[in-house]
């Protein structure tokens, strides 16, 4: 029987991780700042442990064996693990110099928690805070497999949260946006024009169009002329300060376009949409006292009011 010695270091699973990850032997080595004989060094020593080829060869790169993959997903979630488990005790006497990693959706992590956490971060100068900005699903997940302390992000109804608890923040405002002189809307909008709009939206797959739709649909408008798909914020922007077409944008997202005149929040009088905000963390996640001031932190920082028009 194979045994998992002290040479099966973590070390050389996170070298692992990271060339499955990158697929590329040579940028795993560029990456770690290391020669690539230094790290096929490594590999053949994880191989040599556990008995079985996890990487072969594939054009100009590495693919994972069967065996490969089995390791891989244990190998991820025991990085994971530890990486948990060192920010948990990096706080643990005092609050101020502790670590904690935030995970987050595309719209909430690039505009909303940014001044919250520089915020918190000035009253906690010796802490370290890392946010981390995917997709909706990434975020759950990172906050299943111990990846995050904790998810700050939008869910939509078909997400499986099992083992995780999810806590509600706040509803975020949609707001419909457009050229501030657009040939295609003036100030406000009704229902009817609405569907005739030309719209820049997310994929039809992310959670961020589910959800516009579905709230739109319960408003009564059971369909709108998409024109263009762009898949991030400050894409979508662009397209509507071309007038393109007009798009929806949470409140936080356009404060400063607002300020600053280059874009126009059309008016939508008797239609209020929102997008509800959560926190997910683990069910039997340690907080330590760090990770759990910055979890309030965000969870009192709830803004008030709606963007000024100018």
């Amino acid at each position: 029987m194979r045994r998992f010695d002290s040479q099966l270091t973590l070390k050389k699973i996170e070298i692992f991780c990271l060339v499955a990850e990158l697929q590329s032997v040579t940028r795993a080595s560029q990456h770690l700042f290391v020669s690539q004989p230094v790290v096929t060094a490594h590999l053949r020593s994880l191989e040599e442990k556990l008995g079985a080829p996890l990487l072969r060869r594939e054009g100009r790169g590495v693919v994972l064996t069967p065996a490969g993959e089995r390791v891989f997903k244990w190998a991820k979630e025991m990085v994971a693990k530890t990486r948990e488990l060192e920010r948990e005790l990096a706080g643990e006497i005092e609050v101020g110099s502790g670590r904690a990693v935030v995970a987050s959706s595309m719209s909430v992590g690039s505009y909303l928690l940014p001044p919250i956490v520089c915020d918190f971060q000035l009253q906690h100068p010796e802490g370290l805070v890392e946010v981390v900005i995917s997709n909706p699903q990434a975020a759950l997940d990172a906050a299943r497999t111990g990846i995050c302390d904790f998810s700050v992000l939008i869910v939509s109804p078909d997400q499986i949260t099992t083992g995780l608890i999810v806590e509600p923040l706040w509803d975020e405002p949609l707001l419909l946006m457009s050229a501030p002189e657009s040939k295609w809307v003036g100030d406000s909008t009704d229902r009817e024009e609405m569907a005739r709009l030309p719209f820049i939206s997310t994929s039809n797959s992310t959670v961020m169009y589910q959800l516009e739709e579905g709230q739109l649909r319960h408003n009564g408008i059971p369909s709108r002329r998409i024109v263009l798909y762009l898949g991030h914020p400050e894409a979508q922007k662009e397209a509507v300060r071309r007038d393109v077409g007009v798009c929806f944008f949470t409140r936080s997202a356009v404060e400063e376009n607002l300020k600053r005149g280059d874009m126009r929040w059309v008016r939508t009088p008797g239609l209020e949409l929102s997008i509800p905000l959560y926190t997910l963390h683990r069910e039997d996640k340690h907080f330590s006292p760090f990770q759990h001031a910055l979890k309030a932190y965000v969870e009192a920082a709830q803004p008030d009011g709606m963007p000024v028009l100018r």
